[in-house]
């Protein structure tokens, strides 16, 4: 299915679903005007299609205790595909990596880390950067305070 295939209800339901996953069926055919059965039955639809990723709990960082929020570029040394490849496959399953991103121009990463505290982005940082002989550069931006994360993406058409 192509986003074109999707119509009006299905991007506000994928608008809704993005605000909070936990409403019920029912609220969610209520809020757009459909039975309950069509709402579950489009919902089934737009899983299995891929449309939803997956569904997870956002949890509250200031009711966890102190963390450390990590935006680090990474410069490689070879910059082939397969290098590139090769550290996206070393460094995206580390639990601590929330966000890995291959940018242009500039560095050839941006990862966005979260761990417990420096002795924890101290065993990161040789875990993924140390140890790689082709990691060349790189630079740690830590967080201060968090303004805003939203992980919503925006939804073509009206929503």
């Amino acid at each position: 299915m192509k986003s074109e295939d999707l119509d009006d209800i299905d991007l506000r339901l994928l608008d809704a679903l993005q605000r909070d996953t936990s409403t019920s069926n029912q609220s969610l055919a209520e809020r757009l005007n459909i039975s309950p059965p069509t709402c579950l039955r489009r919902l089934r639809r737009l899983r299995a299609g891929g449309w939803i990723a997956s569904e997870v709990a956002l949890l509250d960082p200031v009711r966890l205790g102190p963390l450390l929020t990590a935006v680090i570029e990474v410069s490689l040394d070879r910059q082939d595909a397969g290098s590139l490849e090769a550290f996206e496959r070393r460094v995206a399953p580390d639990d601590a990596v929330q966000q890995c991103y291959r940018v242009s121009p500039g560095p050839d990463f941006v990862l966005v880390v979260t761990v417990r505290d420096m002795p924890g982005y101290q065993a990161l940082a040789q875990r993924l950067f140390t140890s790689d002989a082709n990691v060349r550069n790189v630079k740690a931006f830590f967080s201060l305070h968090r303004a805003k994360f939203a992980p919503r993406v925006p939804l073509p058409g009206p929503a």
